[in-house]
């Protein structure tokens, strides 16, 4: 059986923050408790069967071309119900980004986030909701630009990868001053270089290592918060 320093991708000291490679189901039962889970599984909808290549965006009435991932199968199937009842026993706050995708195998929520991306174009959706388990009885708007070339990444390595100001936006808001963060489906790393930038203990699994390798080089490049 294999231990947890088995599955030690990458780590870096102060803050505390380590990548782990595997499947979650195998790694998450061998760590303790965190403080917070802030994480955006891969939805399961089929996104990385879009159209061949980019077409650009045309005008209203036409299909708007989406580029494919298909050599590592992205989106090729949803978690189950035993992965997310693994990782909510983790801590006792949760976010699941695309939580609208999982609200069958999910528990009711009384609290959702949702991210405007103040989007002008014709695109893919306007907003995003992530499912919490808080125990507030409200639903919170965070308006995080994701307009074209305006408002992303300067470097997107996932399909789907988050703002760092939105992962940031989660840590300040959320993690009760909890110092440790996991992110059970960390994809490029955006959950663990908020934990870097502000200075928080992060655990992140990933299974592809393709996307660990991404996650290291993303977190060796960014600057450690001095407060």
């Amino acid at each position: 059986m294999k231990k947890l320093e088995d599955y030690l991708y990458y780590e870096e000291k102060n803050p505390d923050l380590k990548i782990y490679c595997g499947d979650c189901l195998e790694i998450l039962p061998l760590l303790p408790k965190v403080d917070l889970v802030v994480t955006d599984p891969p939805y399961g909808i089929k996104m990385d069967k879009g159209f061949e290549g980019f077409e650009g965006f045309g005008g209203f009435g036409k299909k708007i071309a989406r580029k494919r991932y298909e050599d590592d199968n992205w989106d090729s199937e949803r978690p189950s119900a035993n992965h997310f009842n693994t990782f909510l026993k983790k801590a006792n706050l949760c976010i699941v980004w695309g939580g609208n995708f999982f609200a069958d195998i999910l528990p009711k929520s009384k609290h959702w986030i949702v991210w405007d991306k103040l989007n002008t174009m014709p695109s893919f959706g306007d907003c995003e909701l992530a499912w919490t388990n808080s125990p507030r009885n409200s639903v919170k708007k965070v308006t995080i630009e994701y307009n074209g070339l305006i408002g992303k990444e300067p470097i997107r390595q996932h399909p789907t990868q988050k703002p760092v100001k939105l992962m940031n936006y989660c840590l300040q808001n959320y993690s009760g001053g909890g110092q440790t963060i996991l992110d059970p489906f960390l994809g490029s790393g955006t959950t663990l270089v908020a934990c870097k930038e502000l200075n928080r203990n992060g655990i992140g699994i990933e299974i592809s290592e393709k996307y660990c390798a991404i996650a290291k080089q993303r977190l060796k490049a960014t600057t450690r918060s001095l407060f």
